[in-house]
């Protein structure tokens, strides 16, 4: 496996496993033996950086991990987040009230975490969505203290604005952005991934492979329980117009003797070697074929064509809800 720098001298494998479609984000929840045998196939493909959150079950999903990882746990990289608001009751995403990133709370999420996960230092803590009403300062020098207090190794943030940015870095070094980028979300390339370079902190795709759409993954209307059902893109007119950008997907795919995921992937991490995706994925067969696409070789030539069959102004529908929205780019 080859690895990616990110920032603050943090080195991770070129692609990473993003943990959260373990719970039931997707329909299904994997059992914990389940979802036990994909991280130890994970760490045996030469997988080191793993994904989690507090809010990703909420709880349940960190557990899994830790759990997972204890055996590897001096092999690996283990990410989690912080910024929610999370009700005593309910299931899933509907749980979260609210963001929330005050220094106590920080801290408190921060011991909780380290308690889940079953580790005594957590190697990259992101703050999951701006807090508006807390000077993103405060937040970075609460994670300052937490370093310094040997609770946290490394800094992260995710979906924040270039300026959110620069701010909390000049008080703690962002390690890395957590932002969801793929062939067809590509709002980081403007303007925050200049500014990351300049700063040089490293990116970390979510949803590198458009939430298992550009993986073929999804062919028509969705369960009601899964998440994405929810995605204006993901509905309707709009999804059968986006389909078609798929077998264009597909085709270059097929020349070049890969499937799309892979294809995908591997035009991610293309885009620089300060870049580590981290697809999510319940099944090893999809896991082997995700971590083959390190291995994929791309021409100038290629990439400009791959760029040009999924076109992002061609996509049809938001990537997220208005209220999801409303919470990136802060």
């Amino acid at each position: 496996m080859k690895t990616r720098k990110l920032g603050d001298g943090l080195e991770v494998s070129a692609i990473g496993l993003g943990c959260m479609g373990m719970n039931q984000v997707y329909g299904t929840a994997l059992e914990a033996g389940d979802a036990a045998r994909v991280l130890a196939k994970a760490v045996d493909l030469g997988v080191t950086f793993f994904d989690t959150a507090e809010v990703y079950g909420p709880y349940l999903n960190e557990e899994l991990v830790g759990a997972g990882l204890k055996p590897f746990r001096d092999k690996v990289v283990i990410a989690t987040k912080f910024g929610f608001d999370i009700a005593p009751e309910g299931e899933g995403f509907s749980r979260m009230r609210s963001v929330d990133s005050r220094p106590a709370h920080i801290r408190e999420v921060a011991e909780a975490s380290l308690k889940r996960l079953g580790v005594e230092v957590i190697d990259l803590l992101y703050q999951h969505r701006v807090d508006p009403n807390v000077p993103i300062e405060d937040v970075a020098g609460t994670v300052k203290d937490l370093i310094a207090e040997g609770k946290v190794k490394h800094f992260g943030l995710s979906e924040a604005g270039a300026a959110t940015i620069r701010k909390a870095h000049a008080v703690q070094p962002v390690a890395a952005l957590q932002s969801e980028y793929s062939l067809w979300t590509r709002g980081v390339e403007a303007e925050i991934l200049p500014t990351l370079r300049e700063l040089g902190i490293g990116l970390v795709p979510y949803s590198p492979l458009g939430r298992g759409f550009l993986a073929g993954a999804v062919k028509g209307d969705l369960a009601k329980n899964d998440f994405r059902a929810g995605i204006p893109r993901f509905q309707g007119e709009a999804l059968a117009k986006n389909l078609t950008l798929v077998e264009a997907l597909t085709a270059i795919a097929a020349e070049k003797g890969v499937t799309s995921a892979q294809l995908a992937l591997a035009w991610i991490l293309h885009q620089g070697e300060d870049i580590a995706p981290i697809p999510g994925t319940t099944k090893i067969a999809r896991l082997e074929e995700n971590v083959g696409a390190v291995d994929v070789v791309l021409s100038a030539e290629d990439l400009e064509r791959i760029a040009a069959a999924v076109p992002e102004t061609a996509i049809e529908g938001q990537r997220y809800t208005p209220a999801g929205l409303a919470m990136t780019g802060l």
